[in-house]
């Protein structure tokens, strides 16, 4: 119950203060979009840039860490296509944007929230490990996926360029990359831009958890709730169960082993809608996944912070 109170509650408090303000239109859905817009596209490109810049890449990109938690990812992804085709008759299309709901975690807004609320600051290394190459992977196996089945086996002579093209428009992708490569050539900033940097990065937790809760308002527990029951059983199940017995495996030091675990645990972010929105396929799933999901989770993240050494 304390771990509940201390940990998971404020996050959730800050997210449904964002559902309220909107619901009692005391917040605009104008302004909901100008924050989202602002965190996504400067907030955490800002923190990851400052993040990848500063981590110690050889000691916290643990080969093990990104296997234990990537291998959940990209298992669920699978799991996803395969039964949203197999078991829900969906078609490709679909089935690539409901195989995204299952692969995107909320590691930004929820992940680094809930472990740096249970576990402190300093435990955030293994979280940036995994953050720095989220975006890049789940947005090139969902795009490639969706441009294959799109194709139907013709015109994929274009997929590299189209894939490329999508990947290096994201904002994410660009603090991650800027990041890495003030890292490699160590690259100095002066105080005052670090100080700016720092200021940004400040804002980009609660100002997203508040625009998130504004965002979900929006979302209604429509499509098919088969579906939608089967999202949320992959995503806040059977990811973390797969990160927790590879990471067992591999004896992963116990502050990786929490960051890898719980943010698998997450429920699907916000890019599952943005997916599914750019291809025009499953959105009323995707919407009411991360509705769904980021509300059972309040529950499920309990269980898994209960649990972890």
């Amino acid at each position: 119950m304390q771990a509940l109170l201390d940990v998971i509650m404020p996050v959730f408090l800050v997210i449904g203060a964002g559902y309220v303000a909107v619901w009692r239109k005391w917040f605009s859905d104008d302004a909901v979009d100008g924050l989202m817009k602002f965190t996504q596209t400067f907030a955490f490109p800002t923190l990851l840039f400052r993040a990848i810049w500063t981590l110690d890449i050889g000691a916290h990109f643990d080969p093990a860490l990104l296997v234990s938690f990537y291998t959940g990812s990209v298992t669920c992804f699978f799991v996803g296509l395969f039964g949203a085709r197999v078991l829900f008759g969906r078609d490709w299309e679909d089935a690539v944007a409901i195989g995204f709901c299952c692969l995107f975690a909320n590691s930004l807004m929820l992940g680094l929230a809930i472990t740096e609320r249970a576990y402190g600051a300093d435990a955030l290394e293994a979280n940036y490990a995994i953050v720095a190459i989220h975006a890049p992977i789940c947005y090139g196996i969902g795009i490639t996926a969706m441009e294959i089945a799109r194709a139907h086996g013709t015109g994929l002579r274009r997929l590299p360029l189209t894939v490329g093209r999508a990947m290096f428009r994201n904002s994410l992708v660009i603090g991650i990359g800027l990041g890495v490569i003030f890292n490699v050539l160590n690259i100095p900033l002066p105080g005052p831009a670090v100080d700016a940097l720092d200021m940004m990065i400040r804002a980009a937790l609660p100002a997203a958890l508040f625009g998130m809760g504004g965002v979900l308002f929006r979302y209604k527990p429509q499509g098919d709730l088969r579906v939608i029951a089967y999202v949320c059983a992959v995503t806040l199940v059977l990811h973390p169960t797969i990160t927790w017995t590879l990471g067992s495996l591999f004896g992963l030091p116990k502050a990786a082993f929490r960051s890898a675990v719980l943010t698998a645990s997450m429920a699907p972010g916000i890019n599952i809608y943005v997916f599914a929105n750019m291809y025009g396929r499953a959105r009323r799933v995707a919407a009411s996944s991360v509705l769904i999901a980021t509300t059972l989770s309040i529950g499920t993240i309990w269980v898994w912070l209960a649990i972890l050494p």
